[in-house]
């Protein structure tokens, strides 16, 4: 920081007020206290309050890119007192983390830490220790630092006054960039998510189980069953509204035992499909579904159970009759529909969904098989229209094994991230889905046939646009195999491995290529020098709601040329563990009155973002001048490009627009 910039911040400091609309983010609160077990032996006793919503972490480094561990440093130490053991934690089992995407150990709403110590100095009446940790939400997360004094002797610590040196002042005078204009703008606000995306899913699930050999021959004879064999046309109209209800509610009913799990722990889904062995297990059954489609063997749940249903459906008749002839329908159908519907829970389950998530994917999946039943009862007519049965049921059965292989890769996926085996990462991925697109469009073509295939006289004009959609679609995943910005499949994102999980080494300083800064002086100094507008970008090495910005949004191409051409960027890694010049270390006094010593560059960049914006959380954007002029709101993770190139326009706007300051 120059002193010529200083001074300049001070000129402007009493032209302007403002209003901080941010929220210094505080989500863990923490008690301490001492049990003494003898006279030289104390437990010391760390309990944290941590907020709905927020995580924090095991002490346990994790393999790869993942959270920084919750640390404990142990000051006053020497001569005085040895530690007994490692500082204890609670006892969890890893959790699939949204922000890092790997199984971690991570603590919510209370947890309690201890470490027993021993006096070699028995005058010694105060432990000092020091807590670092990071917590994150499943959008964005913030360091946070606290230093503790145990009084060993039961008195109570005296509060003293904190002084801090001259050039510690001086320093974090430094760190307040005297940002103006905060009266003009508010913050946003971010919409949730609702179930109508999930029932969809299950309703085009259900769709696709209709056209199956299993189902789709079951429902001509079953609205006739209905409409003939009642004589009247009103009672028939009425028992396959009855049936078409009960298939609805018996897929509903599968989800329930989720739900009482749901309620004994919150998590429950996130752990199932997170876990390493299940995730092996679902692959296993994937590639097991697919070759069955294929036909080179049949699976059906067994016989005696679907004869025992279609007896009693015969004995009782009535509404009962009719719910057991449902039953048997999902039984009978399952060779078809277990797949489907394995791949709607794997995928709910994977998205880290509630129960209630998974009953509205099951009631969209019943709802689409229940429908056919019900309207071809009421209008009779329309059965005339179908399709006759044929090999192009044993065809949409072999397509769906093709994509039953692809998903089963999701799942393989899943267990060597979290595990680091390193043996799919994301062009191994890719490839092997072309390779899977290439059987497919060969099958589609009749160049390859499988047992129950019948001879291809001719391709139909369904199978040539399928054909062409695949090969389509194959030349859009070549790209994936490179390293280049082509790389990035944001249609597919979420499904492949991410971007850093890569062959190629991903070595760039600055994101996608493009210019920026790391130190805040000479940003500045080149936002001046090209009379451009700063982008201050508040991000992390580990912030992977930051990577998804930059790949998904940044990457756009009119977001792309905004920044590449009017934009000064400057990448503040609030993160950053190098360690800064010794007289460039310094103590921040907070306004709470603890102190936060600033030794690292991580430790200056997240201060000087906490004391202007009143925020600690990343990615974290603010749109400047060279004056230090606030030019649009504050932004944080968008993933909407046209709404964040809207925002980069409107700063940019203002920037040529505002008078200039002249010095």
């Amino acid at each position: 920081m120059t002193i010529k910039k200083v001074v300049l911040l001070c000129l402007l400091a009493f032209c302007f007020s403002f209003n901080l609309s941010a929220q210094e983010l505080e989500p863990v609160k923490w008690e301490t206290s001492v049990e003494k077990i003898s006279d030289t032996e104390y437990n010391l006793v760390f309990k944290a309050a941590i907020e709905k919503g927020w995580y924090m972490y095991s002490q346990e480094e994790p393999e790869g890119l993942g959270p920084y561990p919750t640390y404990f440093e142990y000051r006053n130490q020497d001569g005085n007192y040895k530690l007994i053991g490692e500082t204890l934690e609670p006892n969890v089992k890893p959790k699939f983390d949204k922000v890092f995407e790997i199984d971690v150990k991570k603590f919510d709403g209370v947890a309690q830490f201890s470490q027993r110590i021993s006096l070699l100095n028995k005058e010694l009446s105060i432990v000092e220790v020091n807590v670092t940790h990071q917590v994150c939400d499943d959008a964005k997360c913030i360091m946070q630092d606290f230093t503790f004094n145990f009084s060993l002797d039961g008195t109570a610590i005296k509060e003293k006054v904190i002084e801090i040196d001259d050039k510690s002042k001086q320093l974090s005078e430094e760190l307040n960039l005297n940002v103006t204009g905060w009266d003009k703008y508010e913050k946003q606000s971010v919409e949730g998510k609702s179930y109508f995306g999930i029932f969809l899913l299950g309703f085009l699930g259900g769709l696709i189980a209709l056209l199956t050999p299993c189902v789709f021959p079951m429902i001509p004879l079953t609205v006739s069953f209905f409409t003939k064999s009642s004589g009247d046309s009103k009672k028939g109209l009425f028992n396959s509204v009855l049936y078409g209800l009960f298939i609805f509610l018996i897929y509903v009913l599968l989800s329930i035992p989720f739900h009482v799990m749901d309620s004994l722990d919150s998590g429950i889904l996130n752990t199932i499909s997170t876990n390493v062995t299940l995730n092996i297990i679902f692959f296993i059954i994937f590639v097991v579904f697919s070759f069955s489609f294929f036909g080179y063997f049949e699976l059906t749940l067994p016989q005696s159970w679907s004869a025992a249903m279609d007896n009693k459906a015969n004995k009782i008749g009535g509404i009962m009759g009719i719910f057991f002839m449902a039953l048997t329908l999902a039984i009978v159908s399952f060779s078809c529909t277990g797949p489907i519907l394995g791949g709607l829970l794997g995928s709910t389950m994977a998205s880290d969904a509630s129960a209630m998530q998974l009953s509205m994917g099951m009631g969209g999946f019943g709802l689409a098989l229940a429908l056919p039943f019900t309207l071809f009862a009421m209008f009779p007519k329309w059965l005339n229209s179908l399709p006759k049965s044929g090999g192009w049921l044993n065809t949409v059965k072999v397509v769906l094994g093709f994509i039953e292989l692809a998903l089963a890769l999701k799942f393989l996926s899943n267990a060597d991230l979290v595990e680091h085996w390193g043996i799919l990462k994301r062009e191994i991925f890719i490839g092997l889905w072309i390779i899977i697109a290439i059987g497919l469009a060969l099958y589609i073509f009749g160049k390859i046939r499988f047992p129950h295939d019948s001879p291809l006289q001719k391709l139909s004009k369904y199978r040539v646009t399928t054909g062409i959609l695949l090969v389509a679609f194959i030349i859009y995943l070549i790209p994936g195999l490179t390293n280049t910005k082509h790389a990035n499949l944001k249609l597919l994102s979420g499904f492949p491995p991410p971007m850093f999980y890569s062959l190629y080494d991903k070595s760039s300083d600055c994101p996608l290529d493009l210019n920026c800064y790391k130190d805040l002086d000479e940003g500045i100094t080149a936002a001046k020098a090209e009379n451009k507008p700063i982008l201050l970008d508040f991000t992390g090495w580990a912030c992977v709601n930051c990577r998804k910005m930059e790949e998904q949004v940044w990457s756009t191409s009119q977001v792309y040329e905004m920044l590449q051409d009017n934009y000064v960027i400057i990448s503040l890694y609030v993160d950053d563990k190098k360690e800064l010049p010794e007289a460039e270390q310094f103590q921040y006094l907070r306004t709470n009155g603890t102190i936060k010593n600033i030794e690292t560059i991580g430790d200056k960049w997240g201060t000087l973002q906490t004391i202007n914006f009143q925020n600690n959380s990343q990615p974290f954007y603010v749109l400047l001048d060279e004056n230090m002029q606030l030019l649009n709101t504050t932004n944080a993770y968008e993933p909407n490009a046209d709404a964040y190139f809207n925002w980069l326009k409107v700063g940019l706007e203002n920037f040529k627009n505002k008078p200039k300051f002249k010095f």
